[in-house]
């Protein structure tokens, strides 16, 4: 559990945000405005490190200035009384009572987080006397956006729930918690970047997490070029367009399938080097064995392993630009991760490659790529400060010629986002 009696990450949550989310428990609950808490779930990005967590690679996060804010208070009895700022209807049910997971992935909706997190915490052998009654608003919506807002959720209820049951769990704890959610829960084959970001994270840092290890380490950005940091800011800011694709794709094209093929690859790997005793994760073959082996591979399986180790590549080359504040190596990188989760890894839809492919050519970017698969959501890219404006201009005009019938319900303004780095996940409590 991570608190704060402040606003700790610039411009995120706003006065404005908390006072919304404050009134909004105060009518739910009948208790004044001063007495409701709010978790800040910033959303995350990935600069590097694409689709490799799941097979124990290092990956890349950093959170956003944006992201989820569930304002609650305890309830004695065990309810749970829930409404969303994005989502219609009221979720009512008991701490108590026994969850059982999710078997049809088509049922998962916004109520579903809230219950995957009574299930964790009971799987995890926590005791729930005390329930929550709250109110949840996000910027994007639930399941479309590539920026872990799934994770943003179901953190924000986890962190709820061990408030009010006085329950202290460390941050490392609540990204396996987290995991129970999506893995056991949702049935979602999630790995541990997602959590490990939005718990993590640092303001001014890029998060690093060994997904092999479990183990996490920090870079600052531009620690021996403090001149890229203008009036306190630093040198860039992150643009995230969105696609306006909101629809699931056919599931053979789907994450879960991606997941199993490079485990297949792994399995193929590390047979031919005499290693059929070892989990078939591509993080427990040594890339001496890839080279001497990967031409057994088949096809498809030989462009996920190509993905997967020259991404492992690019994390490390990646670590050293950004200590640097080398934001034009950074990005070069960024892009050619971009491109390797399209060639290789073969994810992304036509309309998000599209988009990809404008925000290269947008003023002032260093690098873009798909945030989350690609096959729906947004895209990200890193951006000098002085062109941010511009380029994101460029970028909803580009698109909109490209895509105009996607992007009409999305608003002019919101097409795409002007953002900075954000902090970790906390609980901010009223002044009194």
């Amino acid at each position: 559990m991570v608190v704060s009696d402040g606003k700790t990450t610039p411009s995120w949550p706003s006065d404005e945000e908390l006072d919304f989310v404050r009134k909004k428990v105060a009518h739910l609950s009948q208790k004044n405005a001063r007495q409701v808490n709010v978790v800040a779930c910033p959303y995350r990005i990935c600069p590097l490190g694409a689709h490799i967590d799941h097979q124990g690679g290092v990956v890349t996060a950093m959170t956003i200035n944006c992201g989820v804010l569930l304002g609650f208070v305890p309830s004695e009895n065990g309810e749970i009384l829930l409404q969303s700022g994005q989502f219609e209807g009221e979720l009512k049910f008991n701490s108590k009572d026994p969850q059982k997971p999710i078997e049809n992935p088509e049922d998962i909706n916004w109520k579903s987080y809230a219950h995957g997190a009574v299930y964790a915490l009971q799987t995890g052998g926590y005791d729930l006397q005390k329930g929550i009654i709250g109110f949840i608003s996000g910027v994007v919506g639930l399941d479309s956006s590539g920026l872990s807002s799934s994770a943003a959720v179901g953190i924000a209820y986890l962190l709820a729930l061990e408030y009010a049951n006085n329950i202290i769990i460390p941050p490392l704890d609540n990204i396996f918690l987290d995991k129970l959610i999506e893995n056991n829960y949702l049935g979602l084959e999630n790995g541990i970047l997602d959590p490990s970001a939005i718990l993590l994270s640092r303001y001014g840092y890029l998060t690093f997490m060994d997904c092999k290890t479990k183990q996490p380490f920090h870079s600052r950005f531009a620690e021996q070029n403090k001149s890229l940091q203008l009036n306190g800011e630093f040198g860039f800011k992150i643009l995230l367009a969105f696609s306006g694709i909101r629809h699931n794709l056919p599931k053979k094209r789907g994450y879960n399938t991606r997941v199993a093929e490079c485990k297949a690859a792994a399995h193929t790997l590390l047979l031919a080097e005499g290693y059929e005793n070892s989990e078939a994760l591509l993080c427990n073959v040594d890339p001496s064995t890839y080279e001497a082996h990967k031409g057994k591979l088949e096809e498809n399986l030989a462009k996920r392993a190509e993905h997967y180790f020259s991404e492992t590549k690019r994390v490390a080359k990646g670590r050293e630009a950004w200590a640097c504040g080398n934001l034009e190596d950074f990005g070069q990188l960024i892009s050619e991760s971009g491109r390797s989760s399209i060639d290789k890894y073969e994810c992304g839809s036509k309309e998000m490659i599209q988009l990809y492919e404008i925000l290269l050519k947008a003023p002032g970017v260093y690098g873009a790529r798909f945030s989350g698969a690609g096959f729906r959501g947004c895209c990200l890219a890193i951006v000098a400060v002085n062109c941010a404006d511009k380029a994101a201009e460029f970028v909803r005009t580009e698109y909109e010629k490209a895509q105009p019938e996607l992007v009409s319900h999305i608003p002019h303004d919101k097409r795409v986002l002007v953002c900075e780095p954000g902090g970790s996940a906390r609980i901010i409590f009223p002044e009194i």
